[in-house]
Order: structure tokens, then C-alpha cells, then sequence
């Protein structure tokens, strides 16, 4: 059954690209109960296992049903390109608790017995002090199961962004959207999202959010009813290289060439990375990973480039060339 997102002339002039730390912890929460998700986080999920252990997650668990909503105010859409986690939670935090009660109600009935059940009775009945909960259970999450790894997760959500920007710009809407997912299709200025469930959302002027998500493969996700605005969240290229260490895979006659170290970086920009994304990839001081990064650039093989605060460092085809062998 499909999800029809209808397009009208302003829509087209407003889509926009956000990464979200709140998402994602939203996401890795609902990947520990989801094993189909789980085959390209294996060491993630070993790493965190303990942390984990440590949390009461039931609560969210009880409003991520298998098929159905999610309440939109654990995760709203982000209102700028690149927010904090704290921002974000203060978001959650400020929910009206008549809007959020209704938006509990929607998830807990996707559940059978979930709102009969004693948490999910809580929460409707005192939802001020459930939407406190949940944000506080949500800020715990992101300091055991996110933070660790956000400057790697940040890096390849943002390297996605700078790579479907380019495609936006090469092809436009249609071959962008046919890109992101298999499950999308565009046509007649309709965005369609082949999934379970049938539904139809005109966006009324309000432009779509495209937001690339580490955690939600093999998923896309299509949603968010007013006042939020209409986002789309699709799996970000190169997840499954994500947790693997590109200092193990450089050539030793392109380390002889450079030096370790130098290599270790060119090898390691298969997408474009921040200094900080780097070095917490690499295991090396982001000093270090600098002078590299400018020792690389000034021979031709990188580019840099400002996007908002960070600086995206990028191969040259002289570097993309010597990487290769």
C-alpha cells in the first residue's frame, strides 16, 4: 500500500537536507529490538551491550509498535541543518501535554493491550509527566548508546548530505528521489513511498525534510503530521562500512609514498569527513589529522569546502586516483 506525498510549486523550492542526534538515538533504541536491523551494527551492538543492559527501555519500546506510529514529539523534525542534543530534548521537553497525549494514544493502539497495560495507562493518564520521562529516558540513551560514536555517525550522515546535494544539483527532484530508496518513486510531482499502510499528504507549501539515518536500514520513513514539517528519513549511504577501521585498509605501497599517517587519511575519505570525524575514525589527534588534511590538500589530492560550522574534506581525481592503487 502506498504513501503519497503531493508536491506543489513552492514545495519544490523548499526541500531542505537535516541530520538529527535525537533520531538517531530514537533509532538506536528501536535497533536493539529489531534484528533485522542489526547485521551492519555487530560491533556497535557488542560495545554497548552493558550500557544498554543498564537502561529500562520498555517505555519506548511500548511506543515503537512493529507496524504503526511512533509519536512525532520524542523525535520532531529538526528545525536547522545540524541541531544539538540538548536543543532537541528541549524540544521534547516543551511538548503540550494535550498534543502529546493524543500522539500516545495513536502509538499505544497500534499495540494490542498496550494501552489497557499499566505503562501505557500511566502515560495517558498524566501525560505532562510522561513526555518528562520519556525525555529524560531519551537524554540517557544518547549518553549510553550515541554520543560515543557521534562524531563517526555525524561524519557519515553529513558526508550523505554533501552527496545527495550534489545528485539534487546534477539530476533534480526525480533522479534524487529515485536514488535514495528503492521502495520511492516519483512522478507527476508526486513523491510515492511503496510500504504498508495507504495514506495521502498534500504539503501544502510546507516543502519535504530529507533527513539520511544510520539506524533506520533497511527502512524509509515517510511521516510526520502537522505542525511538523513533512520529512522523509532514508539510510544513509556507506553503512556498511561505518564501524569498520580504515587504518586496516591501506595499501603499504601508498603508506611508503606518504606515510602512514597521510595515507591513513587519503584512504580514509571514501566520503567526504570533518577533521573531528576523522580523527575519532582514525584514533588519532585531531592536530595531527589536520596537519595531514593540509599537507594532502596543498599537494592536490584533497579539496575543502564549508558546510554551515564544519569543514568537509573531500578527494581531488589526482587523489581519488593514487587511493585506488
Amino acid at each position: 500500500m502506498p504513501f503519497h506525498m503531493r508536491f506543489g510549486a513552492d514545495d519544490l523550492l523548499r526541500c531542505r537536507f537535516a541530520v538529527s542526534p535525537l533520531w538517531e538515538t530514537q533509532e538506536a533504541v528501536r535497533t536493539l529490538r529489531r534484528p533485522d536491523r542489526q547485521s551492519h551494527h555487530l560491533p556497535w551492538l557488542r560495545r554497548i551491550r552493558d550500557a544498554a543492559a543498564g537502561l529500562d527501555l520498555a517505555p519506548l519500546w511500548l511506543l515503537m509498535p512493529a507496524r504503526g506510529h511512533t509519536p512525532d514529539f520524542l523525535a520532531p523534525p529538526p528545525g536547522h541543518p545540524c541541531p544539538r542534543i540538548d536543543e532537541e530534548l528541549g524540544r521534547v521537553r516543551s511538548a503540550d501535554p494535550a498534543r502529546a497525549r493524543e500522539d500516545l494514544a495513536l502509538s499505544l493502539a497500534a499495540t494490542p493491550g498496550a494501552a489497557a497495560s499499566a505503562r501505557g495507562r500511566a502515560m495517558l493518564d498524566d501525560p505532562a509527566r510522561a513526555v518528562k520521562e520519556l525525555a529524560d529516558l531519551l537524554e540517557l540513551a544518547w549518553r549510553a548508546l550515541v554520543e560515543p560514536d557521534w562524531p563517526r555517525l555525524r561524519a557519515l550522515l553529513e558526508a550523505d548530505v554533501a552527496f545527495h546535494t550534489r545528485r539534487l544539483a546534477e539530476g533534480g527532484l526525480e533522479r534524487l528521489f529515485t536514488e535514495l530508496h528503492p521502495r520511492l518513486s516519483w512522478a507527476d510531482s508526486v513523491l510515492t513511498i511503496h510500504h504498508h499502510g495507504r495514506h495521502s499528504r498534500d504539503l501544502g507549501g510546507s516543502g519535504l525534510l530529507l533527513m539520511p539515518s544510520v539506524f533506520c536500514w533497511p527502512d524509509v520513513v515517510g511521516g510526520f503530521e502537522e505542525p511538523w514539517q513533512p520529512t522523509l528519513v532514508y539510510p544513509a549511504r556507506g553503512i556498511g562500512g561505518l564501524w569498520t577501521d580504515p587504518a586496516g585498509r591501506v595499501p603499504d605501497a601508498l603508506a611508503r609514498l606518504l606515510g602512514r599517517g597521510r595515507a591513513a587519511v587519503l584512504a580514509a575519505l571514501e566520503e567526504p569527513a570533518t577533521t573531528t570525524g576523522l580523527a575519532h575514525r582514525l584514533g588519532l589527534a585531531p592536530s595531527s589529522v589536520s596537519a595531514h588534511l593540509s599537507a594532502l590538500r596543498d599537494a592536490g589530492l584533497l579539496t575543502a569546502r564549508r558546510q554551515g560550522h564544519q569543514v568537509l574534506y573531500e578527494r581531488t581525481p589526482l587523489g581519488i586516483a593514487l587511493a585506488a592503487g
